[in-house]
């Protein structure tokens, strides 16, 4: 059940390209994204016979209001959502979270059973 709040943001959309900003109910941008039409692509996620995986499932649940920027072109809408996610790394990001630092292999070996991780932190923890 979408709010009135936000079908009257996805009424008003835009069929020019651009970058849509997802917010939850704090406000807080949870996710970025790109669109050649912006509103036939955010109007996608909300539509009941859509085929979405559970993490987008999980991420429309969450939108409480949306904002967009217009652009002129699909290049500057791509240039726009890469800057977009590294200045708010939003949650539901991943494909483009880019932090600079190698993921190292970690073996606890202190536990009973040791174990291996996955980290991007270098810790001298023996």
């Amino acid at each position: 059940m979408v709010s009135d709040h936000l079908q009257a943001l996805l009424d008003t959309l835009p069929t020019k390209p651009g970058c849509y900003l997802m917010k939850d109910k704090d406000g807080k941008i949870i996710y970025v994204g790109k669109a050649i039409n912006l509103r036939n692509r955010v109007r996608s996620y909300f539509h009941a016979s859509a085929n979405h995986d559970n993490k987008t499932r999980q991420l429309v649940r969450k939108i409480v209001d949306l904002e967009w920027i217009i652009v002129g072109s699909e290049l500057e809408a791509l240039i726009l959502e890469m800057n977009l996610i590294k200045r708010h790394r939003p949650h539901y990001n991943v494909r483009m979270k880019d932090d600079k630092r190698y993921p190292y292999i970690k073996v606890h070996w202190a536990e009973p059973y040791p174990k291996v991780t996955v980290t991007r932190e270098m810790a001298d923890d023996g």
